[in-house]
């Protein structure tokens, strides 16, 4: 991330270094064997100073050429392409729009001296952010205020938690104002150190991923890029004097409840109680809050806030029309009939536990979803995932009935087809043993593993179910993402989607097992697959 401004200098010529010094004549010594004529004329001193001042003038008008030059080459080095580059034709990108609201709702809003806003400062990865642009959104129609949305950052240079102050600086500065340059940088040449990190990161509206229609029909939302006090004052017309912050120096410190007769339990994890009807009182134009990430954040007990939040949280199953292209195609390419994994095994707790998650997946699939009886499951786990001397005899993981799921009921599925016609190659051998049989649909797994295929703790699902893909199975299917191109800073956004589409396919699958004690795997299969269906999503917190 970069965290500072880098003003390009002129390069400076110093008196002390290289500087020209202007000798006399080396004179020679009495005696000296050369020899002077005697009627020779001595230069007149006129003469000399004449020199003397067509020298500087040349030696300045030199000088200033040699600046010319290089402030010329500095400020156009990026400004052309070599031929080698190629840069799809206008009509051949899919513009990004940009995230600022325009200066006619801001002016609007300006001159409005009852509106009232609530902020917050986002940070962490997507599903971090977007936990807290629900709690924000939920907690912003509560108070009727106006919320100003920032955009979603994307890519693996995230914001991580700092106290408040820091984050908001750090928000400030993480945005790519004066690095336009970097996009322009060919190739062949050294990326400058400005620019270094210029691709691993975007911003892009929220509006762009998800449809607010319906939120948007209750609440006025206002898309904003800058945290500063000077742009509130220049755009919204609010002061510091206006404006009641709430600044955290933890995580947890701040939880929200919509009932001044409830208490949260000595169990929880915030260390302060803030009850939404005394911020409701609040008299200031601007409500200031630091993060409002954590699913349990917001305890809503009355049963209309509680529909509130469903809505919003429904409101954000993936709806771009691009990924909805790509992970349609990708559902017909698997048949329409297929089950889906949400894997996590690549960073933190899930990659050190990232052996009994996976373990417990293929239980939830082989014996959960397809019906296989106890004995069977533990041979067939036997023969694909053979027990070393450390694992002796390894009883069944445990499987917990899901409490929240089992209260947000979705209509019984219907049986298994006898067959499965995926429209790409299996790469295993078929079961043809009429009992396995149901071993041969389709596996989608979405996974953050590097090498899905390789990975031995995959290696399970690959040698348990003949037709299981991956989302690079798919590249015909996905060619569309590559014509995606941010207006912001013209970055290409396939990189940055590509999570986004794993977790949609396998929203669309006919059922899911996801990863325990993971908020992106919860939101797969809370709100994602349901919403897929068209079906009631599953509240938690």
């Amino acid at each position: 991330m970069s965290t500072s401004s880098y003003v390009f200098q002129s390069p400076s010529v110093s008196d002390e270094k290289g500087a020209y010094r202007m000798r006399a004549p080396r004179s020679t010594r009495l005696g000296s064997n050369l020899r002077h004529p005697t009627n020779a004329r001595q230069p007149e001193p006129l003469s000399q100073n004449r020199k003397l001042v067509v020298l500087i003038a040349v030696l300045t008008f030199g000088m200033f050429v040699c600046f010319g030059t290089a402030y010329y080459l500095l400020t156009t080095r990026w400004n052309s392409q070599p031929v080698s580059l190629h840069l799809p034709a206008a009509d051949d990108i899919i513009q990004v729009a940009l995230f600022d609201e325009s200066d006619a709702l801001l002016e609007q809003l300006r001159a409005d001296p009852t509106a009232t806003y609530l902020a917050y400062l986002p940070h962490s990865g997507f599903h971090n952010q977007r936990i807290s642009f629900e709690n924000a959104l939920v907690l912003s129609r509560l108070l009727n205020r106006t919320l100003l949305v920032p955009p979603i950052r994307l890519g693996s240079k995230t914001i991580r938690y700092v106290q408040f102050d820091k984050l908001r600086r750090f928000l400030t500065l993480g945005g790519k104002e004066g690095l336009g340059h970097c996009v322009n940088v060919p190739k062949n040449i050294p990326m400058p150190y400005e620019c270094l990190d210029y691709f691993d990161y975007t911003l892009v509206p929220w509006e762009w991923l998800v449809d607010l229609t319906e939120v948007k029909a209750h609440q006025r939302l206002v898309q904003i890029s800058n945290f500063t006090s000077a742009w509130l004052l220049e755009k919204l017309n609010i002061s510091q004097a206006d404006t009641l912050v709430l600044p955290d120096s933890g995580l947890y410190d701040f939880r929200f409840l919509d009932s001044v007769n409830d208490v949260s339990p000595s169990r929880h994890k915030y260390l302060q109680s803030v009850y939404i009807p005394d911020l409701a009182a609040s008299r200031e134009r601007l409500l200031q809050l630091g993060t409002l990430f954590g699913s349990s954040r917001l305890r809503l007990k009355q049963g209309e806030n509680k529909r509130i939040r469903r809505d919003v949280r429904r409101s954000m199953a993936f709806a771009n029309p691009d990924l909805v292209l790509a992970s349609d195609l990708i559902h017909d390419a698997l048949g329409g009939v297929y089950l889906g994994a949400h894997v996590r095994v690549g960073d933190g707790h899930f990659q050190r536990n990232g052996r009994a998650n996976a373990r417990l997946i293929w239980w939830k699939l082989v014996q959960g979803i397809l019906g296989f009886d106890l004995q069977t499951v533990l041979s067939l786990e036997n023969q694909v995932s053979p027990s070393t001397e450390e694992d002796e005899e390894m009883d069944p993981p445990s499987i917990y009935p899901d409490l929240p799921s089992l209260r947000a009921p979705h209509p019984p599925l219907a049986p298994l087809p006898d067959s499965f016609s995926p429209r790409v190659s299996c790469r295993g051998h078929l079961h043809r043993v009429p009992s396995l049989g149901r071993l041969n649909v389709p596996l989608f797994i979405a996974t953050d593993s590097t090498e899905p295929r390789s990975d031995p703790l995959l290696a399970p699902f690959f040698k348990t179910f003949p037709c299981v893909f991956i989302l690079s199975d798919f590249s015909n299917q996905t060619a569309n993402l590559d014509r995606v191109r941010n207006g912001y800073d013209g970055v290409t956004m396939k990189a940055f989607v590509l999570p986004l589409l794993d977790a949609m396919v396998v929203g669309k699958a006919r059922e899911v097992v996801v990863t325990d004690e993971s908020t992106f795997s919860a939101f797969i299969g809370d709100v994602l697959w349901r919403t897929y269906h068209d079906w009631e999503i599953v509240q938690r917190g």
